[in-house]
């Protein structure tokens, strides 16, 4: 009700006190970004939440391992699977423990998902009930060994038999979770990838491991240990110094390449750390997988006493470790304890970027989302180390998955929302780069960045606020619009004067900041970024009907569609009889109940939808009749081929758009060229190549990255 409430009331500020008076949350609902008020609402319903969630093990679906050990014939009997060509060959060194080995299986075959496998049960002489695993257990593979291998040999001997194009090294005294197979093979798919290693958790649900660290004398850790696996910083793919032995899957050819695990480190011991090693010498990377969650029951077969037994060789082979690899080690790696915010993703050398933005970016919702969507993408595939600090700090999925799989590390969660000054405070000399977006949030941080930091600030505003409200004041001329534009173009100018370079969209924008302050550093960037063009095939005869689309929380969006609806769809529709699409988020009652002949309203859809939209409409109308920087939509729907009718505003920023859309400003000038041209086969699919063509040659990612490498 309080959210409705907000709502009926943009640029309400509400105080909502959490159930027990912890917290006061402050919420400014602002009048174009609702998403993001929502958003702190929600952060506010789950605060208290979150100080009683603590880890264990109902977190994960664990089976208890009997306390004593029964009769063969108790066991539910296991099928799995045999197909002819695997893709993993998942390896499991056996020696006695029979219900951990059991209760492993059990949770392979109930987790693995549509993946091709096969599993190898290397069993090191055993004298327990492993013996007749097969009397309960059929397809798999069982090596039963003559002589006792130990670890390393046992998985270097049981490697022989494997067919699999990845081998997958896994413990006994495991069980595995949903999806723990299939994201390790998302990872591998890329060829540059050689291992990729799980998510270790305790029984009691504590993180065991995201990933290990290596330091300069040798010496490891297992970073994150006893921690909160859910926490953010454990739940972004990144590079590691090793994986953790218990859940580590590697290409077949890398593994032969260098030869297994090396026998110096037999019976056991710093093998994981130095096969790492040995992959990336090959020049290969080692991941770590969030995604992929293995709960390990760590200590069951060698203890945890590094005094005795086979444990004893732990601190025996890292002085081994270390003479292998101390060059290396010398020259890449920090002192013990020491940068873990660096250390933890191999970060040593390379540029970090702090990328600050109102929430995560939902990039299937608005313009904006896309293009800090794209920028982020862009970055972290030229090898950047990225930090997003959303400031809303709420974990909106699939969105902040899809960036943590990217290699994103996401802030998320009361413990950063509440102290998120002590910990920029902490890691800011970390940063070479502070990417600011959108000034109701840049306003926010730029005075304690500028203050404390010594790396370099990039200030992105989307669009020049103070321009878009003062074309709004011309068209409607309401003196609010003017105080609105009075009040970003101080603000606005503060955050640029104070950033070391600033961008903006439009080549427009940059002039009307040139010629106030023309001391400012500015530069017109490309808002969408391309991987590659879709093979359209654009045959207007098989298309019907125009395209809008554009979010609502975004006021010119709404204009230009009820501005469009009143006095240009009429006289369209009465003479073509053609429907008109209208796609957009967070679409008000006005829009989502209206009842005219041949609209439809489709609101929110997802990408899939759009682009069959793309693809089956006729023609895009982008009818802008105010607002600023270049038109997320206009490119997209060039992008997909789709002829472009738009207004001045509309085409604003894009050189040479002349050429490829039909840009008209008056409604009856807008009714007559959609009239004109819709039936006009020919032309539409001259417009429809030619818009290919220009997204081909100015949005690519090649075009994009030689405008701002300089700056990064």
């Amino acid at each position: 009700m309080l959210i409705r409430k907000a709502l009926r009331q943009p640029g309400l500020m509400l105080k909502m006190i959490n159930p027990r008076r912890i917290k006061n949350c402050f919420i400014i609902l602002w009048k174009e970004d609702l998403t993001s008020a929502i958003n702190h609402y929600r952060l506010v319903e789950e605060y208290e939440r979150s100080r009683t969630v603590v880890p264990g093990k109902n977190h994960y679906d664990i089976t208890d391992i009997p306390k004593a050990p029964g009769s063969i014939e108790e066991y539910e009997k296991i099928v799995f699977k045999q197909p002819d060509a695997p893709q993993v060959s998942i390896i499991i060194p056996v020696y006695n423990q029979f219900d951990y080995t059991y209760l492993c299986l059990k949770s392979i075959l109930k987790y693995s998902g549509d993946c091709s496998y096969e599993v190898i049960v290397a069993n090191d002489c055993s004298t327990d009930l492993t013996g007749r695993l097969d009397e309960i257990v059929k397809g798999i593979t069982i090596i039963n060994n003559t002589e006792n291998l130990r670890f390393l040999l046992n998985c270097n001997h049981a490697a022989r038999s494997a067919r699999g194009e990845y081998l997958l090294f896994l413990n006994n005294d495991t069980q595995v979770q949903q999806a723990w197979l299939t994201s390790l093979v998302k990872l591998m798919e890329d060829p540059c990838v050689g291992m990729a290693g799980s998510r270790l958790v305790y029984p009691d649900g504590y993180l065991q491991e995201a990933g290990g660290i290596i330091w300069k004398d040798g010496s490891a850790w297992n970073y994150g240990n006893r921690q909160n696996p859910d926490s953010s910083e454990y739940n972004y793919v990144h590079e590691a110094d090793y994986i953790s032995g218990a859940s580590i899957m590697i290409r077949a050819s890398v593994w032969r390449e260098a030869g297994g695990f090396d026998r110096r480190f037999a019976p056991a011991y710093c093998e994981d750390s130095d096969l790492a090693f040995q992959v990336r010498k090959l020049g290969y990377k080692v991941l770590y997988q969030p995604e992929s969650v293995v709960v390990h029951f760590e200590g069951v077969s060698n203890g945890t006493d590094v005094s005795q037994g086979q444990k004893k060789y732990q601190q025996e082979h890292q002085k081994v470790f270390y003479e292998k690899w101390e060059k290396e080690l010398k020259a890449s790696h920090f002192e013990n304890g020491t940068s873990v915010f660096l250390a933890r993703d191999r970060g040593k050398g390379r540029k970090h970027v702090l990328v600050i933005d109102h929430y995560v970016p939902q990039y299937d919702k608005d313009a904006g989302s896309r293009t800090t969507f794209m920028y982020l993408k862009m970055l972290a595939e030229k090898g950047y180390r990225i930090t997003f600090l959303g400031d809303n700090f709420y974990r909106s999925e699939p969105y902040t998955s899809v960036l943590q799989q990217l290699g994103i590390l996401v802030l998320y969660g009361p413990e950063y929302a509440e102290n998120w000054k002590e910990w920029l405070k902490s890691n800011i000399n970390f940063f070479d780069i502070f990417y600011l977006n959108r000034p109701h949030i840049a306003i926010k941080y730029i005075d304690f960045i500028r203050k404390n930091a010594g790396g370099k600030i990039i200030y992105y505003g989307h669009d020049l606020h103070f321009l878009r409200f003062s074309r709004e004041y011309a068209l409607t001329g309401e003196k609010k619009q003017l105080e609105d534009a009075e009040k970003w173009k101080s603000q606005e100018l503060y955050i640029m004067r104070n950033s070391d370079m600033n961008y903006f969209p439009s080549a427009v924008e940059c002039d009307e900041i040139r010629k106030i302050a023309p001391e400012i550093p500015v530069k017109a960037i490309t808002a969408y970024i391309y991987d590659q063009t879709e093979r359209i095939s654009y045959q207007a005869q098989k298309r019907s009907g125009l395209l809008f689309v554009g979010g609502f929380g975004h006021a010119p969006n709404l204009d230009a569609v009820l501005w469009f609806l009143e006095k240009v769809y009429p006289g369209v529709h009465e003479k073509l009889q053609v429907p008109f699409y209208i796609v957009g988020s967070r679409a008000p009652e006005e829009v989502a109940r209206i009842a005219v002949d041949g609209v439809v309203v489709k609101g929110c859809v997802s990408d899939e939808e759009l682009q069959e939209l793309y693809g089956s409409c006729r023609l895009a109308v982008v009818p802008l009749r105010y607002g600023a920087g270049v038109k997320g939509k206009v490119i997209e729907a060039l992008y997909y081929g789709l002829p472009v009718i738009t207004t001045p505003v509309g085409a604003e920023g894009i050189e040479g758009i002349e050429d490829i859309a039909l840009v008209r400003e008056h409604e009856e000038e807008i009714a007559q060229v959609i009239c004109e041209i819709y039936h006009d086969v020919e032309r539409l699919k001259e417009l429809s190549r030619r818009s290919r063509l220009y997204v081909q040659q100015h949005y690519n990612k090649d075009a994009v990255w030689n405008i701002i490498k300089d700056d990064f």
